[in-house]
């Protein structure tokens, strides 16, 4: 796969070839905006075990309980293709920064509401049908922030910095996790399971919603992107706008990369949903981990995934981002096979082999990294929205209900899930990005 920069629109002057200050500025508060917002959605999957018995029935069965619980989270994925092409459409035609401001400020809402809900014990249904709603509402913010910010600092950096800078922002994102897990750490080892599920679980929650509108403010400091700034000083947007619609073009002239993009998604969300977000819960659940231990194993997992993005867009920038997807797919399946057939081992040996397939789910800053390029400026927004959405609302969403009822017959499913997927990011890293129907040449 190529290693040039994103394409600007014919004509356009290049980016300068180092970062400035205001690059690294636009850098630095993108991250940091994309850590409080992923923050805000991962925050649900490190409480499940709580929330499934703060939300339903106390005599429900344990399983079901999970179950529902886990339906309400894809419920979030779920509700991501329509906002994430409503939020991308407009910052198509509006521009990236107001958008890429709105999406947070819809994630700390309902994120602070979700950390003030009644119990089922205190409303009955409605306390998991309010759930449910603030779920679909943070996934609707989260559809419209991630592409958005992919391609806001995209359009930002240098061409031979490209992958780093996209790298970078991934790492950011995946920091929310991060910061998710320290906070499900630090709640779990301060306050007693009694205390946890009395009142600290709120405490998560609360802290997002205040963290999102900081970052809201944050972002007023952020500047338009070069690329849209060049679109609509030489009306191309309008242009678009007066003959269709930017989903129309990418549904007619873009489908191959859709589908390129789409199949990537489903690979980054198996290392996401199922070694990051699910597996904590399954390590206490199927092999009777304490939840201490699970957790911090995950911090670990999660902290090598940080710095895995940021090498994984570095390399691609020094050796192709073909060489790295093959190295860094091949690495997620050997790992991850290694990690889930060793289960539970020693706290060591759990720690160091979470943390080992963790650094390897950094090839998932490859996805955006060939996303971005896969499509034209005119329309780079709302494709990558609606490719990456739609595809990790069908199978990101998917994948917590397929593994739950999958362990009741197999507790080796996620090692299979995961490996099996791993396969697929090695094939896909053979499509050639300069073939008819994508746009990763210089314009």
């Amino acid at each position: 796969m190529p290693t040039t920069s994103v394409p600007l629109s014919a004509g356009a002057l290049a980016p300068s070839p180092s970062l400035s200050r205001q690059d690294v500025q636009t850098l630095g508060l993108s991250a940091l905006g994309g850590t409080l917002e992923f923050y805000d959605f991962v925050i649900y999957v490190f409480f499940a075990a709580v929330l499934s018995h703060q939300f339903f029935p106390v005599d429900m069965p344990d399983w079901l309980r999970q179950l529902q619980t886990f339906g309400i989270f894809a419920a979030g994925y779920l509700s991501r293709p329509l906002g994430g092409i409503v939020i991308a459409h407009f910052g198509d035609l509006l521009g990236r920064k107001r958008m890429f401001t709105l999406s947070i400020f819809l994630m700390a809402v309902p994120t602070l509401v979700i950390g003030l809900l009644p119990t089922y014990a205190s409303i009955g249904v409605a306390a998991p049908l309010l759930l449910l709603a603030m779920r679909v509402l943070q996934g609707a913010a989260i559809g419209g922030e991630m592409p958005g910010a992919w391609v806001f600092v995209a359009e930002h950096v240098p061409p031979h910095r490209y992958g780093l800078g996209v790298g970078t922002l991934t790492a950011g994102i995946t920091g929310g996790i991060l910061l998710g897990s320290l906070v499900a750490v630090g709640i779990n080892t301060h306050y007693s399971p009694a205390d946890v599920a009395d009142f600290a679980w709120r405490i998560p929650f609360i802290l997002g919603g205040v963290f999102g509108l900081v970052s809201v403010y944050l972002r007023r400091f952020l500047h338009e992107t070069p690329v849209f700034q060049q679109l609509a000083q030489r009306r191309l947007i309008a242009k678009e706008q007066a003959r269709e619609l930017p989903l129309k073009t990418i549904l007619r002239e873009h489908r191959a990369a859709c589908l390129l993009v789409g199949g990537l998604t489903w690979v980054l969300s198996a290392a996401i949903v199922v070694v990051v977000l699910i597996t904590p819960n399954y390590l206490q659940k199927v092999h009777g981990i304490a939840p201490a231990l699970a957790l911090e194993a995950n911090a670990v997992a999660t902290l090598t995934l940080t710095l895995g993005c940021v090498l994984m867009g570095w390399a691609c920038d020094r050796i192709g981002t073909r060489a790295v997807m093959l190295i860094g797919f091949g690495g997620l399946l050997l790992t991850s096979y290694l990690f889930y057939t060793g289960l539970p081992g020693t706290p060591a040996s759990l720690v160091w082999s979470y943390g080992l397939v963790g650094f390897f789910v950094g090839v998932i800053a490859t996805v955006p990294i060939v996303g971005v390029r896969a499509f034209p400026a005119a329309v780079r927004f709302t494709g990558l929205s609606f490719a990456y959405n739609l595809s990790y609302a069908i199978f990101g969403g998917m994948t917590p209900i397929v593994l739950t009822l999958w362990l009741q017959k197999d507790p080796l499913a996620p090692a299979y899930y995961v490996g099996g997927l791993a396969v697929l990011g090695m094939l896909l890293a053979l499509v050639p990005l300069s073939s008819r129907g994508f746009v990763a040449r210089k314009a």
